[in-house]
């Protein structure tokens, strides 16, 4: 039997597949594409597995109501196995306060996949809406699943982790697309070329299948080489008189929000932050800007006058701290409990006075706040971080002036997840510094996928991103999407380097989703055009 023979045959067992074979064929699909993200990148599995998609919804045909059904379910268990291998490290933010929250994770690691999974379902049904019966239905799976992709990544404050796009992240060149049509429109193309080879079983019914494929390949190529001109025009240039050294130390949850550790933390943050990198290092004199990341402190950082009057004596003349703190709203009464707060950003001069501040826009459900906080409060339950209340959403983002160097667009944590809604176009700041927490996600895949997504926000707006992690990993990251200095997970230590400057303004930055909206809308008309060409005979 040839290779297109056992392919057909192959082909013709998942269409032809119903009831919990239908759903396992799904599953497995899933499963395997979720390796195509960080830190696995084997973004050459979806040319297998993106295929069975098309096949999951030419099969559902032989059910009621036009196939909608089936294939909505066919992609709900796609989803889920998708999602539960690629989240599955939201598990352990629930064991930082095991004897509080432990019996929670089940919920989330099975929870949270299987409401993201209604997105792919929708993808699947609208794609069965608009199916064909040629090549074209390989283009209507790719605008309803970016569609239903834009929509995870929007509905209910959104959570665009994996989306498909991620998958042309790697290699760099690749990713250089993001530049001029972002996630988005890579996540159309992603699954436009992976799903191609769906086409290839055709041969017997129609005249040449492989023009899909070859197609794919020929964008592919292209991305590749706009990418790799991309890279060679545009090197790595830094800004001069700028010293950048990111404080990473790896502390423990537990450390980390508790009260009575204070003296611990600030003596570790103290002396890693002075601590010599090399034989010619002399400490955070080498710095102009010293970084530490998300709520560093387990208490009010700007209520404890020793704990500035410490930071004040650390930082030389001329240096500036960029830290996150938890901040207590300035019309907090004095003496009594802080019910809520914010999650900041303070810079803090050499003398201890404090220059700016960012409270962050977008915050965690379930982790920074509860959805009905005041009702689920009453039944006995608490985010994460146990504040009463929840934190207090900040009202603008804007960039943060730090003496002596650019501009910066301060985000926290998942911020730096969000596409086309880092920066504002009128108002461009010089770099982007991300401060975040992920010490709640362990030794996982977690870590490595959130770095995956700040390096495309630096290739999508043209501007460096500076990264302080808690436990890891700590990076800058250049406009173009090179990593120039990196410290590892699970690593404490100081990372010292340059800060990258900032190119022209992308096509992405200065039109951020029309480019990928043209691309869906032509496309969408598209396949109308050949669904209704092909009714008419």
């Amino acid at each position: 039997m040839r290779i297109s023979d056992k392919l057909r045959a192959a082909a013709l067992a998942i269409i032809l597949a119903w009831g919990w074979t239908r759903a396992a064929i799904a599953l497995a699909a899933g499963s395997l594409s979720a390796l195509a993200m960080a830190p696995f990148n084997a973004w050459p599995i979806l040319f297998l597995t993106f295929p069975v998609l098309v096949w999951l919804i030419d099969g559902a045909a032989a059910g009621k109501w036009r196939g909608v059904p089936a294939a909505a379910l066919s992609g709900f268990c796609f989803g889920l196995g998708y999602f539960v291998p690629g989240l599955y490290w939201t598990g352990y933010a629930f064991f930082v306060d095991a004897p509080t929250f432990a019996w929670l994770s089940p919920f989330a690691v099975l929870g949270l996949p299987a409401y993201l999974a209604l997105y792919p379902a929708l993808g699947f049904a609208l794609a069965r809406l608009l199916w064909t019966r040629d090549a074209s239905r390989i283009i209507a799976l790719a605008v309803t699943l970016t569609a239903s992709e834009w929509l995870r990544g929007h509905l209910l404050t959104g959570f665009p982790w994996n989306a498909y796009g991620h998958a042309l992240s790697a290699p760099l060149a690749l990713a250089q697309i993001a530049s001029v049509i972002g996630l988005w429109g890579m996540t159309f193309l992603s699954v436009a070329i992976f799903a191609s080879p769906a086409t290839l079983i055709e041969g017997k019914t129609r005249r040449r299948p492989w023009i899909a494929p070859a197609a794919a390949l020929a964008v592919l190529l292209a991305l590749g080489i706009f990418g790799a001109v991309r890279l060679s025009l545009l090197p790595t240039r830094m800004v001069s008189h700028v010293k950048l050294r990111i404080m990473q130390p790896n502390l423990q949850q537990d450390v980390k929000f508790n009260y009575s550790a204070k003296q611990l933390v600030m003596q570790k943050y103290l002396a890693l932050s002075d601590r010599a990198s090399g034989p010619q290092s002399t400490g955070v004199r080498d710095a102009s800007i010293l970084i530490w990341p998300e709520s560093a402190f387990p208490f009010f950082l700007t209520r404890e006058a020793d704990a500035m009057a410490q930071i004040a004596e650390l930082l030389p003349k001329g240096t500036v701290l960029i830290t996150g703190a938890v901040r207590v709203p300035d019309d907090a009464p004095q003496g009594r409990p802080v019910r809520r707060a914010y999650n900041s950003i303070y810079v803090i001069d050499h003398d201890g006075s404090v220059l700016s501040v960012y409270d962050k826009l977008h915050l965690v459900p379930f982790g920074e706040f509860l959805p009905f906080q005041n009702w689920m409060e009453k039944l006995g339950f608490s985010q994460l971080t146990k504040v009463q209340g929840g934190y207090i959403p900040g009202t603008r983002r804007r960039p943060l002036d730090i003496p002596n160097a650019p501009r910066a667009l301060p985000l926290i944590c998942y911020e730096a997840i969000f596409s086309g809604e880092v920066a504002d176009g009128t108002d461009r700041p010089g770099w982007i510094v991300n401060l975040t927490n992920d010490g709640w996600f362990g030794i996982s895949t977690g870590p490595y996928q959130h770095l995956q997504q700040a390096r495309l926000r630096a290739i999508e707006e043209g501007l460096p991103v500076v990264r302080a992690a808690n436990t890891g990993i700590s990076a800058v990251i250049d406009p173009m999407g090179r990593i120039v200095a990196q410290l590892g997970l699970g690593i404490e230590g100081v990372l010292d380097a340059n800060l990258p400057s900032a190119i022209a303004p992308t096509i992405y930055a200065r039109y951020p989703n029309i480019p990928a909206a043209t691309l869906l809308l032509i496309a969408l008309i598209f396949v109308m055009y050949r669904r209704a060409k092909q009714q008419n005979f």
